[in-house]
């Protein structure tokens, strides 16, 4: 655990109550917007219910810290834990627990209370059995990267990309030679997606070993598989456990056992039911002037410059996204399907209330980043995560497991949408 110098001894961490504490948690929400008091900023709007982005594990807390003498709430953090498949080495198991959320109101930074919160955190993992604890962070975000890096003796797991695209500017998107009569985009049920995801996370290096869940939990929209009509057809021999098995769409075409050599197959996740994000406008200053630099901090994770393009009334208002997940393709010819895919999501997002936003996020390493459709309203932003190995019982090598771990997870991991 972290042996921290400053002990906070002005302040208790403790588990959050919901009886007394949601309304506090959420003006604390709202104080810790970013932006410029002159312009705008932007804040996560949790609709009442603070548990909303761990609400899916069954094993969550949120700790606040609170001043000892006026019992003000001065920060908050949000954790998980979860098992997790790794194929370093394959099969291999880990409980992980994921940091999420954590918020340190402006008055009581660099004081030691977000250090506190996170060692406690740790402590809290620990007698819940988790092995190691994960974060992922914005590359700028500098205070963050010391405060794991530096001060809690975390690793660099590995690096991602966030694309950003928002759904009113699906027209923006580069047009092609090739048109919805050459690409066929169609869902395929529940179970049968479970068969693909299982095939497809044995080539992950890190991923969750409960994609049944996800698949089946209400936010996921549904699950697609993106092909060539016209482009030849090949036996997908490693993606069902029994060859006798076929993947069927609503329209009762068989896709698994015969489809098209170039072939990609998605999932949607609809954030707009579990929290959204608001921004805030100064009726001094025109917002664009601000909008661009104010974004680029709106998450812990997310910076939305591809929003400056729809600044309106109607962003005052909190507002959603889709997130696209499980992104898997194969064959020579993706690039034109990426762009259908992203164009059927931007419509999706388009007819839905609220949303205003597709993002998807890629390891370096995966194939498809390079086909994500570039365009001046695409924003692309720098993603890292970080881990770190919390107790060495029953591990003798506690240290060298977890810079094992860091060598060889690398850029090819699936992105938990239900963390995002």
């Amino acid at each position: 655990m972290v042996n921290s110098t400053t002990e906070c001894k002005f302040l208790i961490v403790r588990e959050f109550d919901k009886e007394r504490d949601v309304k506090v948690v959420e003006k604390l929400e709202r104080n810790c917007e970013i932006g410029t008091k002159k312009g705008v900023s932007i804040f996560t709007n949790m609709m009442g219910d603070p548990l909303s982005r761990i609400r899916f594990y069954p094993i969550r807390v949120i700790l606040v810290a609170e001043l000892l003498e006026s019992k003000e709430i001065v920060g908050v953090v949000r954790e998980c834990i979860k098992n997790v498949g790794t194929t370093t080495p394959p099969g291999s198991l880990l409980k992980m627990g994921c940091i999420i959320g954590l918020r340190v109101s402006p008055t009581y930074r660099r004081k030691g209370v977000a250090l506190k919160l996170v060692t406690s955190l740790e402590e809290w993992m620990v007698r819940n059995g988790a092995e190691y604890s994960y974060l992922a962070t914005e590359k700028n975000n500098e205070a963050s990267k010391a405060l794991f890096a530096l001060k809690c003796n975390y690793v660099s797991l590995s690096s991602l990309v966030i694309f950003v695209h928002p759904t009113s500017t699906s027209t923006c998107l580069p047009t092609k030679h090739i048109s919805e009569r050459d690409i066929k985009i169609e869902k395929v049920n529940i179970d049968q997606a479970i068969s693909l995801y299982k095939r497809i996370l044995k080539t992950k290096e890190l991923y969750p070993l409960d994609i049944d869940t996800i698949l089946k939990e209400k936010l996921s929209l549904g699950t697609w598989v993106c092909y060539y009509k016209d482009e030849g057809c090949i036996k997908l021999q490693n993606m069902v456990d029994n060859n006798e098995d076929f993947i069927t769409t609503n329209n009762n075409q068989t896709l698994i056992g015969s489809t098209s050599s170039s072939w990609v197959i998605f999932s949607i996740w609809n954030t707009c039911e579990s929290y959204k994000l608001q921004i805030k406008k100064s009726s001094h200053h025109h917002p664009l002037r601000f909008l661009h630099t104010t974004l680029k901090h709106a998450r812990e994770k997310i910076i939305f410059p591809c929003l400056r393009i729809l600044v309106s009334e109607s962003l005052s208002r909190p507002f959603g996204f889709l997130f696209l997940y499980g992104l898997h393709g194969e064959g020579n010819n993706l690039g034109n399907l990426m762009e259908f895919i992203w164009r059927f999501t931007s419509r999706l997002g388009e007819s839905m209330k609220d949303c205003r936003v597709v993002i998807t996020e890629l390891g370096l390493g995966d194939p498809l980043a390079n086909y994500v459709p570039q365009t001046d309203s695409m924003s692309c932003i720098d993603d890292l995560w970080y881990t770190k190995r919390l107790s060495s019982i029953g591990h003798n090598n506690g240290k060298d497991e977890e810079m094992a771990m860091k060598r060889y997870v690398g850029n090819n991991v699936f992105v938990d949408p239900r963390e995002f």
